[in-house]
């Protein structure tokens, strides 16, 4: 039998555990004493959807299984935070340049900071989700609005935002990343910060 974390081959005794069920609950007690959370587990190749976990962990497994946990820690998500925020107030400079880039004509560096934008913000989505695996660093408000409120007011301005830069509306690019998404983009930077001061 064989255990890998993370792509990483791990050596594991068994003790008692003699169906799936078995394993994942030892195996998620050791990832509670150790701040960490299960997010995808694979046998033989074959990821585990949520619907079928109940199923077969009733199943007895075999001396030829092969186990691939996929985990994050407390510590991952903190970090990860970390280089957000970072990166979200790097990008909020970079935002205040892009009327006068697209003014003299700087278009690559203009497409590179609304990219890294994106990129940001589909990563905080994405960590933001883990991180409700663990309450205590779970991000609930950005300056005083629950998260679900602050993005359904800051999708609908990186929309026009788009369509401004699309019809080259260099003033109304300016005005937007000037006084809509610069200003979100520190807040989103100080929610972080202070969730990882804590």
């Amino acid at each position: 039998m064989e255990f890998y974390i993370n792509d990483e081959k791990i050596d594991v005794t068994l003790e008692n555990e003699k169906t799936f069920g078995d394993i994942f609950k030892s195996f998620q007690n050791i990832c509670d004493e150790n701040q960490a959370a299960v997010i995808k587990i694979k046998i033989n190749g074959k990821n585990v959807a949520p619907e079928e976990f109940e199923e077969i962990s009733k199943e007895k497994f075999n001396n030829d299984d092969r186990f691939d946990f996929s985990i994050i820690t407390k510590t991952d998500i903190l970090n990860s935070f970390k280089n957000l925020s970072e990166n979200f107030k790097s990008i909020e400079e970079n935002m205040k340049q892009i009327p006068l880039d697209l003014q003299c004509g700087k278009i690559k560096e203009s497409f590179s900071t609304i990219k890294n934008l994106a990129d940001c913000i589909d990563e905080f989505c994405h960590i933001s989700t883990f991180s409700s695996l663990f309450p205590e660093i779970t991000i609930k408000k950005i300056n005083h609005k629950n998260i679900k409120e602050f993005f359904e007011e800051f999708v609908p301005i990186l929309s026009d935002f788009e369509q401004a830069l699309k019809d080259n509306d260099i003033v109304t690019v300016g005005d937007l990343s000037e006084y809509e998404i610069s200003p979100r983009l520190i807040d989103i930077s100080n929610s972080l910060e202070a969730l990882i001061c804590r």
